[in-house]
């Protein structure tokens, strides 16, 4: 096993309660247990989730020690981060001080239900570094297990490793919906998973069309340069839609906003026997018509998390250079701006769509 160099104390973004996030000394992580790493991570990039915590928490953040990790608030935050592997403990072969990875940051039992039916994401006591472990990404260290890591090929950036996360997510609304090569794919929400999920459309040979009210958010969607955009305040996006098909609709939509205007205008926009996926989470009810999904004969999933084994595969496509998912990104932050990062999201009138905040100083800003 490699030693690390003795660190007692680090810096850490830690979150305490609804607007206090505060970046403070903490301990540092002691000795490692078999198949554990010690990593410095890199980039962490700011997720929804942490919004929901930072404006209305404590959410999923535990205030009693978590069933599976003995976790409780404070938290320290961050779970979309690549890193560097400082030390490895007993029993680790996959990966070796020095190297570069991005952190699958879900932890389950792999004992319950679905856990046992290898669905990993959905496991009935689920929790997941940076929102309910000791540990997070937006930190000096963080220790994890070996099987939450993947290393990064060297043409792969640092900042590409910590949006491979959320790529995740939006990859798996997409392939729940079915697309292939070909297919007309609309994406409600150029949000940071909207985005993602447009790019990664685009990857599979499909034809994108995004809709997006929000003109800075509409702007970046134009910069990606994989379809058309249209604002919904000033365009009928069903008619558009069925003007691109031949009065048939969309193959698959792609739902990333959340909201009960784009449910519905995703259901008024499929085809017949389409899919819409709901990648967006909703903060609150929205109303549809069941109906017309027998009617039509339409397919509405939910999305949850992602696969865990899908680390290697998106990571591979990225490395092709078929995924530029960098785009996605707007600002770049140091640990010590990390109520400035999570502000600039939350500020209706702001202009960024993801940003990602230098954990430990070391990250390179090459994308």
């Amino acid at each position: 096993m490699e030693q690390r160099t003795e660190m007692a104390t680090m810096q850490a973004a830690v979150f305490h309660a609804a607007k206090d996030l505060r970046v403070e000394t903490v301990a540092a992580p002691g000795p490692l247990v078999n198949g554990q790493v010690r990593l410095r991570p890199l980039w962490c990039g700011v997720c929804g989730t942490d919004l929901h915590e930072y404006v209305q928490g404590p959410i999923v953040t535990p205030v009693t020690p978590h069933p599976l990790t003995g976790a409780e608030l404070p938290q320290i935050l961050g779970h979309e981060f690549s890193a560097e592997v400082l030390e490895i403990g007993d029993g680790v072969t996959g990966v070796a001080v020095g190297d570069r990875v991005s952190v699958m940051p879900l932890i389950f039992c792999g004992a319950c239900y679905q856990c046992r039916r290898g669905r990993g994401h959905l496991c009935m006591t689920m929790a997941a570094v940076g929102l309910s472990s000791p540990w997070g990404g937006l930190a000096e260290e963080c220790v994890v297990a070996a099987s939450q890591v993947t290393r990064l090929p060297e043409h792969v950036t640092d900042i590409q490793g910590a949006l491979v996360e959320p790529t995740a997510v939006a990859a798996y609304g997409v392939d729940r919906a079915g697309v292939r090569p070909g297919d007309l794919v609309l994406v409600t929400g150029a949000g940071p998973i909207g985005v993602l999920a447009s790019l990664y459309a685009a990857s599979l040979g499909a034809r994108v069309v995004i809709s997006e009210p929000n003109p800075r958010r509409a702007e970046l969607a134009r910069g990606l340069d994989v379809g058309e955009v249209l604002d919904p305040r000033e365009t009928d996006v069903v008619a558009a839609i069925r003007d691109m098909s031949e009065g048939v609709g969309a193959d698959a939509v792609i739902e990333c906003s959340g909201t009960e205007r784009a449910l519905q205008t995703a259901i008024a926009g499929v085809r017949a026997a389409g899919h819409i996926s709901q990648t967006g989470l909703h903060t609150r009810a929205a109303s549809i018509d069941p109906m017309v999904l027998s009617e039509r004969d339409i397919t509405l999933g939910g999305t949850w998390c992602f696969p865990t084994t899908d680390w290697p595969r998106i990571i591979g496509i990225i490395a092709q250079g078929k995924l530029p998912v960098e785009q996605a990104v707007t600002g770049l932050f140091e640990l010590d701006h990390v109520v400035e990062g999570f502000e600039a999201l939350i500020d209706p009138a702001g202009s960024h769509v993801k940003v990602l905040l230098n954990a430990s100083g070391r990250g390179r800003r090459e994308r």
